[in-house]
């Protein structure tokens, strides 16, 4: 049972606007209780890009058309159609997922903008290794490599170390998340004009960090040097990592909630909330009955938003990915956030990292070896949630032989 599902039983009117990637037919949108799907498409990614002719059945288009436009004009239509009634509108922007491809006056703009940046006081790429792998151990060690002859270009490299973006310097990038944030300005403007932004909840959140290393879904890619702003999206400094990472630049993502008459205003929260917290959060605001079979995963944060409550109940937040990462060519693992110490698992070789977040939110000073009371008592706790969910993993290769990948090269 989908939110979608659940506020449709008590007489919400629901329309999903965008990107879908959870399930192709019969598991797309109409089939988990949305009314309205637009477009027919049920990828992660524009089918044609973001530049008139999309190619996307329900979606008209006319030349010059900009996809996150568009999606915005259907959204409009949906809230005007049912001003008068609850609705649930969830437009999930094909944006800023690549292909990176910004409205042709906002690229422009911020073109402009980069010829004025000062020179990078820092290199504009790192290496970053794979945890899991033979690789250097530490990112001094990697930055001295920089220098190789051997490390030169943009492929992934021996001991699986690729580069990560230092400087937020994209303006086809740039480009994409300002058309993204007129598409919310201009949801909020319906909102007012049609009277009801005062009735009118709004969660604005992503779903994963910045790809700041590029998709390496086919490992022998070679990324031409005029090619870099297609590749790499943008920079997730001070934090470690990209889309597809446990780091927390994979994982640590912008989240708004806007709370008319109830919610505090102006307030930064330093509670970590995970996206299944939604679910039960969105039912408690609109005074529906919890589900909690079915949101077991999340707790309401209904009361923190409204300043009724300082904390969650519940003692850790987890991750778990038993997939090889396209971004960075990571190794499967998981994680478990308890306050302000982190653990990371991968499992090729069953390695650890601690982090204190407090002190170290770029993840630089592994603690595991410095406490290991408190990362054994952090493996435990994530064990047995991995149990407790039945979290799949992956089957073990029998042919696999760790002397066969390829190490560094010698510094």
């Amino acid at each position: 049972v989908t939110l979608a599902e659940a506020l449709k039983e008590h007489g919400y009117r629901t329309g999903h606007f965008g990107k879908w990637h959870l399930g192709e037919e019969p598991y797309g949108p109409t089939a988990q209780g949305f009314d309205v799907q637009v477009p027919r498409w049920n990828k992660g990614w524009p089918r044609q890009g973001y530049h008139a002719p999309f190619g996307l059945d329900g979606l008209e288009d006319q030349p010059g058309d900009y996809l996150t436009d568009r999606l915005t004009d259907e959204a409009v239509k949906f809230i005007e159609a049912h001003a008068d009634q609850p609705f649930f509108l969830y437009l999930s922007h094909f944006a800023v997922h690549d292909p990176l491809q910004g409205r042709a006056d906002l690229v422009g703009k911020y073109e402009r903008r980069r010829a004025e940046l000062p020179p990078p006081a820092g290199p504009e790429f790192l290496l970053e290794g794979n945890p899991d792998s033979p690789a250097p151990a530490d990112s001094a060690s990697w930055r001295r490599l920089l220098e190789h002859p051997h490390y030169q270009g943009h492929r992934v490299f021996p001991g699986r170390l690729v580069k990560v973006k230092q400087r937020q310097d994209n303006p086809q990038f740039a480009a994409m998340v300002e058309s993204m944030d007129q598409s919310l300005g201009r949801v909020r403007q319906t909102l007012e004009k049609l009277g009801i932004s005062q009735r009118t909840i709004i969660v604005f959140c992503s779903d994963n960090g910045g790809m700041a290393a590029a998709n390496f879904g086919r490992p022998s890619r070679v990324i031409a040097e005029d090619k870099l702003d297609a590749a790499y999206s943008t920079a997730n400094v001070p934090l470690r990592g990209a889309k597809g990472w446990l780091y927390e630049g994979g994982i640590r993502v912008p989240m708004i909630v806007h709370w008319p008459g109830r919610g505090r205003r102006g307030v930064a929260c330093q509670v970590p909330v995970i996206s299944t917290d939604i679910f039960p959060t969105v039912l408690e605001m609109v005074g529906l009955p919890p589900r909690p079979e079915q949101h077991v995963d999340g707790v309401s944060l209904a009361a923190l938003v409204a300043g009724e409550a300082e904390s969650v109940d519940r003692d850790a937040i987890f991750w778990h990915f038993p997939h090889y990462s396209n971004h960075g060519m990571q190794s499967p693992g998981s994680a478990i956030r308890m306050g302000n110490y982190k653990l990371l698992h991968y499992f090729e070789r069953d390695t650890v990292q601690l982090f204190d977040l407090s002190r170290d939110v770029g993840e630089q000073h592994d603690l595991a070896g410095e406490q290991p009371e408190l990362a054994a008592r952090l493996l435990r706790r994530l064990d047995a949630w991995r149990s407790s969910v039945g979290a799949s993993m992956m089957d073990l290769n029998p042919d696999f032989d760790p002397a066969a990948t390829p190490a560094s090269v010698s510094q």
